[in-house]
């Protein structure tokens, strides 16, 4: 007989709808803490395992894989950002771009595994989903940007809902790109640190995200001025 593992020693399996329930949400949350410690890409299965207190076949019984997890995550972080967009803009003045700007930059800032997500989710993590898991977090994401889409063309009425579209798409793929240049590997944050030749390399992500979303939503402004 093989060693037993401390997991398999505290390990028992849910039985009831509730514990079930919990205990998908303690490996969620595992999950979560490590990306943002780790960044996605960088977590296993193993570590979401062991930060959960299961063994990997145990978790196994709840998600169908690592990159299932993540997607459920990047679920819950599209509902979560379309909600506080339409929290701060419900009630903002007609034509107010810079809060625009503003309020879509912040609400991704703060979410920065869903940040983490956007890059990952065409790169890793829509390769090894069931069609049904891949279908009901691509048609969420869906619905997270049209909610998006249309809260801004609330506040922008001189846009067309398909500018308004190009100038969040903009933003998200802007938002994917700059977290992984402002998220640098160990070995890169240090040289960084050392050389300041490299040191200018450094992404301020905030900053460079903000700015884009200007120049996106001022070049969409001026465009549709210019046809009027």
């Amino acid at each position: 007989m093989g060693p037993v593992s401390s997991h398999d020693i505290g390990f028992q399996r849910a039985r009831r709808p509730e514990q079930k329930l919990q205990r998908q949400l303690d490996i969620l949350d595992a999950a979560r803490d490590l990306a943002l410690r780790d960044g996605v890409v960088n977590v296993s299965l193993t570590d979401i395992a062991d930060r959960a207190g299961l063994h990997k076949s145990a978790l196994l019984r709840y998600f169908e894989s690592r990159e299932q997890i993540f997607l459920v995550l990047a679920t819950e972080a599209w509902l979560d950002w379309a909600q506080a967009v339409r929290a701060e803009l419900d009630g903002t003045p007609a034509g107010a771009i810079e809060t625009v700007a503003d309020v879509i930059v912040r609400t991704l800032v703060e979410r920065r595994v869903l940040c983490d997500v956007i890059a990952q989710s065409a790169l890793y993590l829509e390769r090894n989903v069931s069609l049904g898991g891949l279908r009901r977090y691509k048609l969420a994401s869906f619905e997270v940007f049209g909610e998006v889409v249309a809260t801004v063309n609330r506040v922008l009425p001189s846009l067309t809902p398909a500018e308004c579209g190009d100038f969040v798409d903009g933003v998200l793929i802007a938002a994917g790109a700059l977290f992984q240049m402002a998220s640098p590997p160990p070995v890169l944050a240090e040289a960084y640190g050392l050389d300041p030749e490299l040191s200018v390399a450094r992404v301020d992500f905030q900053a460079r995200l903000r700015r884009t979303a200007s120049i996106l939503l001022a070049g969409l402004v001026n465009s549709r001025n210019s046809i009027q």
